[in-house]
């Protein structure tokens, strides 16, 4: 049996298990490119226009800091400038979770120890994972070849950026195979991988803002190499760079699989780092515990917004000058900052920016729940003298503080970013923190709502979570300049907090989601307190919905006797001998069953 027998197999499964978000997320990739294609024709129609941004962007550091250079005044290049460096780095995010999922993710569940227990090659899930992660950045460069120049794009420059977005994400799946043989869980596998991204990306900034004797630290970036293709440039493309990534992906490929083939299974190169001999006090109780889960992914949020909202923060300096060159994009800056003034409306944005950001963390924070519900990891500590409240609320009371403490990060470091700028850290730094703490309660809302999920629909409550972040993010940004109506703005929690700063800040709105987060969060921890722990199946709600939409609304209209009932229930009489004594159970015919009880309600 050779190396890679099962490959195909291995194959068709991973497309199989990621046959609803790998087609999601290609499109909206390629969706959110083309879309900034459109509007930047839309915002800046004309050459003067776009020489004037060019050259203000041009002596702004903070913007090419975030966004890189720019190789020309055309419609494309600024396409290339605006969306180079981040459709890269989404398409790297793509290829390092597929990459993980389906190498160190599936080890360290056991699968693939099931998987090699058959006719199985030892190289075989590192090459169907490549494989998914290779036609996943295949897929990206087709679409956008296909689709810039349906908009009137060069076809030559549309090619070198799909083709230097795919060599990016292709390097990044050398990187994310190489960290999955290294880590011994899927997390330090992921956290290996992406810090690699945000080394690329400092190195990138560093050589696009640094003086000249730092360019080189550009050409060391495989974000780097998306710029130094100059799609759309000026002077031309450099076809030459994309040979770059594909060496690169070509090298770190067979350092992966030479690992894989010297390691054993289930085990990483890089040692366990061994324990204290005794926990400490901190791990004594269930609150210490959710903070020693969730200090690593809070410290990664923190990073990421010292960074992003410093930047973000010293381009408020040029934003007038950038705007001048488009009405239209001015028009929907104030709409969405909800003010008279373009710094103010920018910095108002950029605080409902940070308030989608820590109102995600926070969700993902409560939804940790689910996870370690799902993982039997809530069993061995309810076992304990610790409730099932308690439990909940040592969750909660970290996504709380988490949203508070990313909302302060992004407030000081917006604050000093302009402040430093202009002068005014004395005035910006305490504006921008009440900016962004006028945002919480908002915030908070939504996390109130991924813990009623939580509690009483927690089959679906991942899926209606995420949801409810997406909905009121869309609202947010792009109700305001739709002008859409009031009772569907109303739907999202941000419409209701002031707009700051410049903008007044009544305290009334803040009372009533106040009021309204603190029910949705009793609700939720009252659901949790009678529902059974384990519960895996789908709701009764559910079968009836899904029932519903096949066709056979009168199906579910029972909810499924418990175990105890069914076992006990005396058959049914019939006249037929040939027939069944009893039918079929309910919930075996509609795929819902009555919820398991791993642990009785009101533990």
């Amino acid at each position: 049996m050779t190396g890679s027998a099962g490959t195909g197999q291995l194959t068709s499964l991973a497309f199989r298990r990621d046959r609803v978000m790998l087609p999601a997320c290609v499109w909206g990739i390629v969706a959110v490119l083309a879309i900034t294609a459109r509007d930047l024709k839309v915002l800046y129609p004309t050459p003067a226009r776009r020489l004037a941004v060019a050259t203000s962007a041009g002596e702004n550091p903070a913007l090419r800091f975030l966004l890189g250079r720019l190789n020309g005044t055309s419609v494309g290049a600024f396409l290339a400038a605006r969306w180079g460096v981040w459709g890269a780095a989404a398409a790297v995010l793509l290829t390092i979770f597929i990459m993980v999922r389906h190498t160190r993710a599936d080890e360290e569940a056991g699968r693939l120890e099931l998987v090699g227990s058959a006719a199985v090659g030892r190289q075989a899930p590192l090459i169907a994972a490549l494989l998914a992660a290779a036609t996943a950045n295949v897929a990206i460069a087709l679409l956008t070849c296909l689709w810039l120049p349906a908009l009137r794009l060069p076809l030559a420059g549309s090619a070198a950026l799909a083709l230097s977005i795919a060599g990016c994400g292709l390097a990044f799946a050398g990187v994310a195979a190489v960290g999955a043989q290294l880590a011994t869980t899927a997390r330090g596998a992921r956290g290996i991988a992406i810090a690699a991204l945000g080394a690329a990306f400092v190195l990138r900034a560093v050589g696009d803002t640094g003086p000249a004797g730092l360019a080189w630290l550009s050409w060391a970036s495989p974000l780097g190499w998306v710029e130094s293709t100059r799609a759309f440039g000026s002077s031309g493309e450099r076809w030459w760079a994309l040979a770059l990534p594909l060496a690169a992906s070509a090298v770190l490929v067979a350092v992966a699989f030479a690992l894989a083939a010297g390691r054993d299974h289930s085990a990483g190169l890089l040692p366990a780092r061994p324990g204290r001999p005794a926990a400490s006090g901190l791990l004594r109780g269930p609150f210490g515990l959710a903070w020693r889960l969730q200090w690593g992914p809070l410290a990664a949020w923190v990073a990421g917004c010292v960074f992003a909202f410093a930047a973000c923060g010293a381009a408020a300096k040029a934003i007038g000058s950038i705007l001048s060159a488009s009405p239209a994009l001015r028009h929907y800056l104030l709409r969405v900052g909800y003010q008279a003034t373009l710094s103010d409306a920018y910095l108002s944005a950029l605080m409902l920016l940070a308030g989608l950001a820590a109102a995600t963390y926070a969700t993902s924070a409560v939804l940790r729940l689910r996870t370690e519900e799902t993982g039997n990891l809530a069993e061995p500590v309810l076992a304990t003298a610790t409730g099932r409240i308690r439990w909940g609320l040592s969750h909660i009371s970290v996504a709380v503080g988490g949203a508070c403490l990313l909302l302060a990060t992004a407030g000081l470091s917006a604050g000093l970013g302009y402040g430093i700028l202009t002068g005014s850290v004395s005035t910006q730094v305490p504006a921008l923190l009440g900016a962004a703490a006028a945002r919480l309660p908002a915030t908070m809302a939504l996390a109130a709502v991924a813990v009623l999920l939580f509690g009483l629909l927690p089959w679906e409550s991942t899926g209606l979570a995420w949801s409810a972040v997406a909905l009121a993010g869309v609202i947010a940004v792009f109700g305001p300049p739709l002008r859409w109506p009031a009772w569907m703005m109303d739907i999202s929690p941000f419409t209701q907090t002031p707009k700051l700063p410049g903008g007044a800040a009544p305290a009334e709105p803040l009372l009533w989601l106040g009021g309204i987060t603190l029910t949705l969060a009793v609700a939720g921890l009252a659901g949790l307190r009678h529902r059974d722990i384990g519960d895996f199946g789908p709701s009764h709600l559910s079968c009836l919905v899904r029932d519903w939409i096949a066709g056979d609304p009168h199906q579910s209209n029972e909810v499924p006797p418990p175990a105890a009932a069914r076992d006990t229930a005396q058959p049914p009489r019939t006249t037929n001998p040939d027939m069944p004594s009893q039918p079929p159970n309910q919930a075996h015919r509609t795929g819902c069953s009555a919820p398991g009880a791993h642990l009785e309600p009101g533990h």
